[in-house]
């Protein structure tokens, strides 16, 4: 498969008006278009009620509709939660559960949906919302593997077709600290690029122990984060928004990437099968070169940020300031990015226009898949082998009594990816 054409991307980015002159921005609250956009939500766990409310914030007219998560708790939990929201007109005919919620809250009378369910399932449900000609939000990383992340771009490519927004969770896209400071070093304010680095080092996050009678199904859905088939690893699954921002900044994707890591410190059931520490060193066709460290370790110095170095000044985004030749620093108004991004979706939408970060969002995931598969093998991964990979993470079945694609051991451990015996397929 070529590689990806960023013209969806460019044209995203123009009808977001990105400019280097963007200064301080005004946040409507309520504006006064009252027009209804009805809403659904599938995936009802923190992020969707975050991205619920976020939407219901930008103005009157916007309503949630209908709720779907796999856990019956989940969604009848958001219901609940919500009930007394004013913008809330959701009925107790429009919370469903189940691994089929998805086409029911799709098929509902809704404009746009909301996808926020653990990353292996939004191929599928993206592929859905877009046959459904439904507008759609859906948040990063946008699959798990090589199969999801061409899925993703065919649906991508039909959205645009379609005349469909298809919006996607890289925040930072639509934070005016972020594209002025972007905008800035593609004018040239830190000279030639030469490299980059860029972190997402912390101590992790929740474990969900074992309940008894859980099948091992329901388990690893509750326990997502730490199961490749759902989550993909933390480098997928947090790490994505570094490494984004460097390719946007480069306007490109790597081309090729080696790297080492392992399972140190979170060895314990719970954490599944995933690692615990990445180094990666990512290769651009120009040669320039981006090292990304992605960490879960407690008691560790914690960083996550993305810093540009350029032949006549650096730039780091965490402080949204340029050193060298140009001296700036961003002066506006910060408001969060998971905030700006709902302004940015809805004002679009009425003003009849419609913006397609798809591609951008599959480029960005497979950026840090390549790294996951460069980490597991110890061999370099180009990018042609990632995105035309076979290896596929999908269950025989989606039911609460299946098989997931990672078999526990007779002990209850997992089979943790060994470099040197990982195969790249």
């Amino acid at each position: 498969m070529d590689s990806f054409n960023r013209r969806n991307f460019v044209k995203g980015a123009a009808i977001l008006g990105a400019t280097s002159s963007v200064k301080a921005f005004d946040i409507k609250k309520n504006v006064s278009n009252d027009k209804p956009l009805k809403i659904a939500l599938i995936g009802c766990g923190g992020r969707g009620t975050g991205a619920a409310m976020q939407a219901l914030k930008v103005r009157k007219g916007v309503q949630l509709v209908a709720v779907a998560d796999a856990f019956q708790d989940k969604a009848e939990g958001i219901f609940k939660r919500l009930s007394r929201h004013p913008q809330s007109k959701v009925s107790e005919d429009n919370v469903f559960h189940g691994f089929d919620a998805y086409k029911k809250a799709i098929d509902s009378d809704c404009d746009l949906v909301i996808l926020t369910t653990p990353p292996h399932f939004r191929p599928i449900h993206l592929e859905y919302a877009v046959k459904k000609n439904k507008h759609v939000f859906m948040e990063k990383p946008v699959a798990v593997d090589g199969p999801g992340i061409r899925s993703v771009i065919k649906s991508s490519k039909l959205a645009e077709e379609k005349g469909l927004m298809l919006a996607c969770g890289l925040q930072r896209h639509h934070q005016f600290d972020y594209r002025e400071s972007i905008q800035r070093c593609q004018n040239g304010d830190i000279g030639n690029f030469q490299y980059a680095k860029v972190y997402w080092n912390s101590g992790g996050v929740w474990t969900r122990k074992r309940q008894e009678g859980m099948s091992e199904m329901e388990y690893q859905m509750k326990n997502w984060y730490y199961f490749n088939w759902l989550c993909g690893d933390h480098i997928v699954e947090q790490h994505i928004h570094n490494l984004d921002v460097i390719n946007w900044l480069k306007g490109t994707h790597p081309v090729s990437c080696s790297g080492m890591g392992g399972r140190q410190v979170r060895t314990s059931n719970d954490h599944g099968e995933i690692y615990d520490h990445f180094f990666t060193e990512y290769q651009y066709a120009d040669g320039t070169q981006m090292f990304s460290q992605a960490r879960h370790i407690k008691g560790c110095d914690n960083a996550v940020e993305e810093i540009a170095y350029g032949d006549k000044g650096t730039c780091h985004f965490k402080a949204h300031q340029i050193s060298g030749a140009v001296d700036w620093k961003f002066k506006g108004k910060r408001v969060s990015g998971h905030q700006q991004e709902w302004y940015h979706l809805i004002e679009a939408l009425d003003q009849g226009k419609v913006y397609n970060e798809g591609i951008n969002g599959a480029e960005a995931t497979l950026t840090a898949i390549m790294g996951r598969m460069a980490n597991y093998s110890g061999k370099k991964v180009t990018w042609e082998q990632a995105l035309n990979s076979t290896e596929s993470l999908v269950p025989d079945a989606y039911t609460w009594s299946g098989a997931p694609p990672t078999a526990p051991n007779a002990d209850g451990s997992y089979n943790i990816p060994t470099p040197g015996r990982y195969k790249v397929i």
